[in-house]
């Protein structure tokens, strides 16, 4: 590799790129493929969507937008989040941001200065932790416990983490990769710890309506006050298939919009403002397409459930949210070098555990939001080498 002309941040240079894509650009082109890499589904964006961005381009909706949303949008996200939770939800408490991912940069710009640290439950999806990283923080991570009846969150060996250098909790649940969810009286405990601590809870919530046992995954929503530390952030990505139009929400203090609203203006200026037409549709319009996806989802799930159960190298708990398989392979050492080898001799494609954390070392993630018949054949072609 030819040196760089000038110093870039040592901390930059050190951050290690996707071990997921390491994998998927080992694959992505080939035919026969079964890509089960990503966190995404096979699923186009429903019509209805698609159609209210195009009518938004038609009528020239091509402008800056206000750097907090549409009008429209924050509103709309607004009621929805209401409805869903049963609790009021002003809009004055709503950001809209250019993916989930990109809420989280912004969050916890607002947050973390260098030196600081951020706890973390993993295993998780690895770009929230490099975030604290990049901004010279520490991310420090509160790991579940695995068993035969799920995931479990241990408080007690979180709250010891936390520190007077700490600034923020971050928790994603329903999670990536795990398919845990925190339920309610886990989150009210936290929020008395982080009121009484001055910290502040990031949740990541993204997956909040990809549950098999209810409507909608407890949510700090449900727990919290409008003022107190809490961001919850969203996204279009996964319940509504939109992981390419980039855009998301922030659930806040209102005291605290203007800060996201600066934020947002130093790193993208304001969401793309057809899409955000997009939004408003997903959100009024979308209910049906929610409970299809879901439904198909829980096919896929009893498929994987079902074969994993049977190869004789493998150890997992069944997900209870998100479209996960999160499994643990007796004898694996090296995931991302595993992957890399099924892929070759099976041509499915998979995440390394490695990607999500050491924690995450000697699992494999796959990535069950593809139609059932699809996951049914990668089942097949897994067994020789799982089994």
């Amino acid at each position: 590799m030819t040196a760089l002309p000038a110093r870039i941040r040592p901390g930059i240079a050190a951050l290690r790129g996707s071990r997921i894509r390491e994998v998927a650009n080992a694959g992505m082109g080939r035919p026969g493929i079964i890509p089960m890499w990503f966190g995404e589904s096979d699923l186009p964006t429903p019509d209805f969507i698609r159609e209210a961005a195009a009518e938004a381009l038609r009528r020239g909706e091509t402008f800056y937008t206000p750097n907090a949303g549409v009008p429209a949008l924050r509103a709309a996200i607004a009621r929805y989040m209401t409805r869903i939770y049963g609790r009021a939800v002003d809009e004055s408490r709503i950001t809209v941001s250019a993916s989930g991912m990109n809420a989280i940069m912004i969050a916890l710009q607002a947050l973390v200065d260098a030196g600081d640290n951020v706890v973390l439950v993993g295993p998780m999806w690895p770009n929230a932790a490099d975030c604290v990283r990049v901004l010279g923080g520490e991310a420090r991570f509160a790991v579940l416990d695995s068993g035969n009846q799920g995931w479990r969150l241990d408080l007690d060996r979180l709250e010891a983490l936390c520190d007077a250098r700490t600034r923020a909790i971050f928790v994603n649940s329903p999670g990536n990769p795990t398919g845990w969810m925190m339920e309610t009286a886990e989150q009210q405990r936290l929020l008395d710890f982080a009121r009484a601590r001055g910290l502040w809870i990031v949740a990541d919530e993204v997956y909040a309506r990809i549950v098999y046992d209810r409507e909608v995954a407890p949510s700090f929503i449900d727990v919290s006050g409008a003022d107190d530390p809490v961001i919850v952030i969203n996204s279009f990505s996964k319940a509504w298939c939109m992981t390419g139009w980039r855009l998301g929400w922030f659930t806040a203090p209102a005291a605290l919009g203007e800060t996201l609203e600066k934020l947002t203006e130093f790193n993208i200026a304001g969401p793309t403002s057809f899409a955000q037409w997009g939004g408003v549709a997903a959100l009024e319009q979308g209910e049906d397409f929610i409970a299809a996806q879901r439904a198909r989802l829980a096919q896929s799930r009893d498929i994987v459930v079902e074969r994993l159960s049977t190869f004789r190298r493998v150890r997992f708990a069944p997900p209870a949210a998100a479209f996960y398989a999160f499994f643990a392979v007796d004898g694996l050492t090296d995931s991302v070098e595993a992957c890399k080898r099924i892929l070759n001799e099976t041509g499915v494609g998979l995440a390394p555990g490695a990607a999500f954390g050491d924690s995450g070392e000697g699992h494999i993630r796959l990535c069950y939001a593809i139609s059932p018949e699809r996951v049914a054949e990668a089942l097949e072609r897994l067994a020789p080498v799982l089994d």
